[in-house]
């Protein structure tokens, strides 16, 4: 008996020190991720299977509040975040090549003759939308936090860019700010996209990454992974195929 049960536990422990999961969490930013149990669940989700899957490494995604994975992230709870700017988390943990560029935009109502002309100040007179946690650009996140409550209203929790479209379209804001990408994919989603149009851009195409926990050694290695193995997607077509699936091209 005592045989056996030590050839048991060397069994196990055999398989858990042979077993690798990389924990991945984010909200719903969908052509990037988007619901885990979908056939398409975003291509940063395509993309970290393709890498770490090979590796035997498990990748376990679920989403998450972008305030809250990046909170869990930082305290070491969880491994990544993808669809992550620098802005958001300077002190992560981050792979030398981006994956993939994004443009933030304004969206209001298809009837609104008003356009960003590049004076953040004329913002004042809005009523704008933005979502709690997310890095949009230096000074427009210095005056959104100044005018929190007054011209800016911050939205949280799961769905926050569904909730804030509706609240759009209701007149209860007549600003948003948000990916492009993003944006578009989301109202073609909820079958609003011809009630709302782009009034301008408020970045240039900004650099997206994977990033993960700065509070774990685990890290430099997974993205040390993620380095080796992007110049092989790239060089064999399998970037091309993930981006492809979602009308994307590859950068």
């Amino acid at each position: 008996m005592k045989k056996f049960l030590s050839v048991w536990i060397f069994a196990c422990f055999t398989l858990n020190v042979s077993a690798e999961t990389i924990s991945i969490r984010a909200d719903d930013w969908f052509p990037m991720n988007g619901n885990p149990n979908d056939l398409k669940p975003g291509y940063m989700i395509e993309l970290a299977k393709a890498i770490f899957t090979p590796l035997s490494v498990t990748v376990d995604y679920k989403m998450m509040p972008w305030e809250r994975a990046l909170h869990e992230a930082r305290a070491g709870n969880i491994d990544c975040v993808v669809g992550a700017y620098k802005d958001d988390a300077p002190d992560f943990v981050f792979p030398n090549e981006h994956w993939g560029l994004d443009e933030t935009s304004f969206f209001v109502q298809k009837s609104d003759q008003w356009k960003f002309d590049g004076n953040l100040e004329n913002l004042s007179k809005r009523k704008v939308g933005v979502i709690t946690g997310y890095a949009y650009d230096d000074e427009f996140d210095a005056m959104a936090e100044k005018l929190k409550g007054v011209a800016f209203q911050f939205m949280t929790g799961d769905g926050a860019l569904d909730k804030n479209i509706k609240k759009l379209l209701a007149g209860r804001l007549d600003t948003l700010v948000e990916s492009t990408a993003v944006f578009n994919s989301k109202t073609q989603e909820m079958g609003v996209q011809k009630q709302v149009k782009s009034a301008g851009s408020l970045t240039e195409a900004v650099p997206m990454y994977i990033a993960c926990t700065p509070n774990s050694e685990k890290s430099k290695r997974l993205m040390k992974m993620v380095d080796d193995a992007m110049p092989k997607l790239r060089g064999d077509g399998t970037l091309t195929k993930i981006m492809s699936n979602y009308g994307l091209d590859a950068w």
